[in-house]
């Protein structure tokens, strides 16, 4: 049976700037934490963790770690997804936040390999898996909010608040830690690009620490949220789901299979530019895989530079989201994607600018692909399985996008005697099975969120099924 229509008493009891606040705050944490765990892979943790193997390998092995925390997601996606679908968003988010904010508060308090042998290596694998767990539940609980809260027309422009937090993580993360290498400097005598002993010993330690401040304020924000009238009209209906990831799977299994390839040429671009890019930016020409040569702050600076781009193409793909359509936009900005991983030998060969215009291109992509994100796979699904299903399709993604992507990276780089061209390649790769998912997939912009829901099999859950799947 329908539920009953939205009456004015049942109008949203949170306010524009209270939803776009509490969906964005959580994912600037999330992002944050990601952004200051992977320069520290980068930076500190290959000598700090992995001190026995030759420097490939101890990057190598600090990016395994790194993908440790992606197998995680997919986990936390279910725990958090039951809980969130079960019984609802708000206390689902905060506990998914403060997990998350433990975890990274203790890698700050980790001792060293030197300090403590394998049990080192071992409490970051566990706690990166634990941040991964809480991450999982993260982002498809913040986009719910904001799209669950927003106008049917400006879903879209609402669900690019969650995304906005990557950028925004991004600089606050990697401008921390320039801050405390510009006042724990290399000696005269070191190599400059690489981190001071005070910075080894416990400068690398503060911007994990200093996520508390950030989770404190987060926790304070999201303590204050109601839940979406959507989500109580389901409750009240009596059509919330004793095993939200049974139903999923059973009835939505096209949409999870299509929402993980979606997000996947997303999530390859995503960690190519931010995590791939800073070690291939830093590594000297020299090396025995050669790299650009940019020392730390220089090319963290012109990542910034590309960053902005990131942030305002985020917010602009929204309104073009809502306008056009969200598979129209990301059809279009896929198939550029495919063209930009093509072109990056052509680009990085003009020198500075040339390196420039690579990081420009590649966030402004990143905002246009990133951006319809958070409303189309929150679309895909029903209120009564929304959290579950749009959760396990962005975290399964990050498996096959994330998990593996700075890994392969770096193989397909030493792979070329240090050229990027087989990385390049391999984006266009991934992009070509976006494209192909984008084009078996249906338009999602006119679905009804707030629509009633019929029991499984019947009804509503085969129009939701149908709605996003091409016949």
């Amino acid at each position: 049976m329908p539920a009953p229509a939205t009456s004015p008493a049942q109008a949203p009891a949170n306010s524009r700037s209270r939803v776009l606040v509490a969906s964005l705050i959580g994912t600037t944490i999330e992002f944050y934490d990601f952004y200051i765990y992977a320069t520290a892979a980068v930076l500190v943790f290959p000598s700090l963790f992995f001190p026995n193997s030759d420097p490939t390998t101890a990057l190598l092995s600090s990016f395994a770690v790194f993908g440790a925390a992606m197998v995680a997601r997919p986990i936390g996606a279910v725990v958090f997804g039951h809980l969130g679908d079960r019984l609802g968003r708000k206390g689902t988010l905060v506990a998914s936040l403060l997990t998350m904010g433990i975890a990274t508060f203790l890698i700050g308090m980790l001792p060293t390999y030197e300090q403590a042998g394998w049990i080192a290596t071992a409490l970051l694998v566990l706690m990166r898996l634990a941040q991964g767990f809480a991450l999982g539940g993260e982002w498809s609980g913040a986009a719910l909010v904001a799209t669950e809260n927003a106008p049917k027309n400006k879903r879209a422009l609402y669900g690019t608040f969650p995304q906005l937090g990557a950028p925004l993580g991004f600089i606050i993360g990697n401008g921390l830690f320039l801050i405390i290498g510009a006042l724990l400097p290399s000696s005269a005598g070191a190599d400059p690009s690489q981190p001071s002993e005070a910075f080894l010993t416990w400068g690398w330690r503060i911007p994990f620490l200093f996520s508390a401040v950030m989770v404190v304020i987060g926790l304070w924000v999201r303590m204050r949220l109601v839940e979406a009238p959507v989500f109580s009209q389901t409750r009240e209906a009596g059509l919330v789901r004793k095993l939200p990831l049974a139903t999923v799977f059973r009835s939505h299994w096209k949409q999870l299979v299509l929402g993980t390839f979606f997000m996947l040429a997303t999530y390859v671009l995503f960690y190519l530019m931010t995590t791939f890019s800073l070690s291939y930016g830093r590594t000297a020409k020299d090396a025995a895989v050669p790299g650009l040569g940019y020392s730390y702050t220089t090319f963290v600076l012109m990542m910034i530079f590309g960053v902005l781009f990131f942030a305002a193409f985020t917010l602009i793909s929204g309104p073009l989201a809502d306008k056009y359509g969200r598979r129209s936009t990301l059809i279009w900005v896929t198939a550029a994607i495919l063209v930009f991983g093509l072109v990056w030998v052509p680009l990085i060969g003009m020198g500075t600018l040339g390196v420039v215009l690579w990081l420009v291109l590649g966030f402004t992509l990143m905002g246009m692909t990133f951006g319809p994100m958070g409303a189309l796979l929150p679309e895909l699904f029903p209120t009564s399985v929304r959290y579950t299903g749009s959760g396990i399709s962005y975290n399964v993604s990050s498996i096959l996008g994330a998990a593996v992507a700075p890994f392969i990276a770096v193989a397909l780089w030493e792979a070329a005697d240090g050229s990027p061209w087989l990385v390049g390649v391999y984006l266009s790769s991934m992009a070509l099975l976006t494209l192909v998912s984008l084009l078996i997939g249906k338009e999602t912009k006119d679905i009804d969120l707030d629509e009633g829901e019929a029991p499984a099999g019947v009804g509503q859950e085969s129009r939701d099924e149908s709605a996003a799947v091409a016949p």
